[in-house]
């Protein structure tokens, strides 16, 4: 730190100090404000004065500016603990439009979507687009890229690639460590980057579907400290004893939220934290984000004190976000003013003390990106023309099976080919990233679809082209499609696109806003719906984990029908 900066951060410490003693006025103080206090789990009455951006008092303060809240009640701004800033299909400056109005103040953002389509890049593109917002975007360094050996990603994230990252101060630690098996057999790779991350003081976020025993022992032991795929409170129970942190997600595909609410006592609740880890435009803008599991689970009986806690100072004091979460002396005065806890109606926010939202989202800056960068994202599609023959098959396939609700799969056997009479259609993933003409083919129950074909860019995690088709010529043309528009999602029949959305951004997010990308997504959507798929599923969303090789039980890839219990190709 050199001489300016230090003297201009003794005189704004000056300031904060002088405040909070009562010397000069604050800049803000939020009077009579009911509020909770996430340490005690009470509601308190007080004067909240803010100065600098942060909380210099509580108690009874005059302001330079006083906002009466008489009747309301002022609670932290919350903290999503876990997402990928590309599920939401949205830039982060059209991320952050959305999710101001519902309180998300701060977010633990995972970029391994964009990683395994551009590598470093990609992780670079996704740091400077999220500089200077007003949400505070925290970055887990991406572990597993590609998630397994199988994957045919983009590009491939090395640990001596990972190794700078930690120099940047938004850099909270290392990304859901998928690959558990290779955790437990002691990869050389694996072990690398968890130990880069352990040098950093950083932490590193868990993905465990169903590991159990001595496996999920050994797990524990190599230093992950959280898990967020929980499916039932049995398993999430055996993990919080074995001391891991449980992030309760409740997104667009995955609901976990009513199984695990017993979480949400004051036995277990310091080891809860809420997250929405991949969350639709609609979804946002239909039941809202983090405030969302809030509402939720309080309506459910939960302790406001308990559910706030849980979306604000637990996730804040986990990834060591110093003085965030909370309202007290010395706290980032990121802030939210809601009616009461039974509408939940979210009035205003706060940002360092600075109004971000009061009926309207204030000034989002546009970011600076790197015109090569720029260049890049854009240019992410490469694959030769794609024709009916290339998903072609000799003999039984194995069948993948959906199961509502959730992203797991089950093994259906095997059958000769399509057949919409018993809901069995072709699903096939091609790859996208270097025109290697792989193709892998299988077969897919429960999915719905009656006529045409789907495909997308967004296919879990190596982000290759996922179709689905009741024919070999309509899945050709899909493919061949989503190469025209540079990525995104199409619905297709009979040789005619019946709806779009271009993601021209690394075939996984656009800059349009969030009322345009949603109003074509439920388009596509109800396309999708009309040909046949099941309402009960997101047509895309669901899709595109069927390629996610971490996942029990059976998945596509460019190889074929992987089976992940086996770790073997069954196709």
């Amino acid at each position: 730190m050199d001489d300016f900066t230090l003297a201009s951060n003794v005189e704004r410490r000056r300031r904060i100090i002088n405040a909070a003693v009562g010397k000069v006025p604050a800049d803000l103080v939020f009077k009579n404000a009911s509020f909770v206090n996430v340490f005690t789990q009470e509601i308190e009455v007080a004067d909240i004065a803010v100065t600098a951006g942060v909380i210099c008092g509580v108690g009874s303060y005059k302001g330079k500016e006083e906002v009466d809240c008489t009747g309301k009640i002022l609670v932290p701004g919350f903290v999503d603990a876990h997402l990928h800033l590309e599920s939401t299909l949205l830039t982060p400056r059209e991320f952050i439009k959305a999710v101001l109005p519902h309180g998300t103040t701060t977010v633990i953002a995972d970029p391994h979507e964009i990683a395994n389509v551009m590598g470093v890049d990609g992780i670079r593109y996704m740091m400077q687009s999220t500089q200077g917002l007003p949400v505070d975007v925290r970055f887990m360094i991406s572990s597993c890229v590609p998630a397994t050996p199988e994957d045919e990603p983009g590009d491939k994230l090395s640990s001596w690639e990972t190794a700078p990252f930690y120099n940047d101060r938004r850099v909270a630690g290392l990304a859901e460590m998928m690959n558990f098996f290779g955790v437990i057999d002691g990869d050389e790779e694996i072990l690398r980057k968890l130990e880069l991350a352990f040098d950093g003081g950083r932490k590193v976020d868990g993905h465990a579907p169903g590991l159990r025993g001595n496996a999920l022992n050994a797990y524990i032991a190599s230093g992950v400290s959280s898990d967020h795929e929980c499916y039932d409170l049995d398993e999430a129970m055996e993990k919080l004893r074995r001391g891991m942190y449980i992030l309760i997600r409740e997104g667009t595909a995955c609901h976990n939220l009513a199984a695990l609410m017993p979480l949400l006592k004051s036995r277990y609740a310091d080891r809860c934290m809420f997250c929405t880890d991949d969350k639709h435009p609609n979804d946002i803008l239909g039941r809202g984000h983090i405030d969302y599991i809030v509402k939720t689970a309080i309506a459910n009986g939960v302790s406001p004190g308990v559910a706030i806690k849980a979306a604000s100072l637990n996730p804040a004091r986990h990834y060591q976000i110093d003085h965030q979460g909370a309202i007290a002396p010395g706290y980032q005065a990121d802030l939210i003013l809601i009616d009461n806890f039974d509408n939940f109606d979210i009035q205003r926010v706060y940002k360092k003390g600075v109004l971000a939202f009061d009926g309207e989202v204030r000034t989002v800056p546009k970011p600076r990106i790197e015109k090569a960068l720029q260049k890049k994202i854009g240019n992410s599609v490469h694959v030769a023309p794609i024709t009916a023959d290339n998903f072609k098959h000799e003999g039984d396939l194995p069948i993948i099976g959906l199961v509502k609700g959730e992203i797991i799969s089950t093994d259906e056997g095997k059958a000769p080919g399509i057949d919409t009479s018993k809901d069995i259609v072709k699903v096939a993933v091609v790859e996208r990233h270097h025109a290697t003409g792989h193709v892998g083919v299988g077969l897919l129950k429960h999915y719905g679809l009656k006529k045409g074909a789907v495909a997308t860019t967004i296919a879990h995690d190596a982000h290759n082209i996922i179709v689905v088709g009741t024919n070999e010529e309509d899945m050709a043309y899909a493919v061949n499609e989503l190469s025209r528009i540079s990525g995104g999602i199409v619905v297709v029949e009979n040789g005619e696109t019946k709806a779009e959305l271009p993601l021209e951004i690394a075939g996984l997010m656009t800059e349009r806003p969030i009322l345009e990308v949603n109003e074509k997504l439920e388009m596509a959507k109800k396309v999708a719906h009309r040909q046949g798929v099941s309402r009960s599923i997101d047509p895309f969303m669901t899709l595109s984990f069927m390629s996610l090789t971490v996942i029990p039980s059976l998945r596509i890839t460019t190889h074929g029908v992987y089976d992940m219990n086996k770790r073997c190709y069954i196709s």
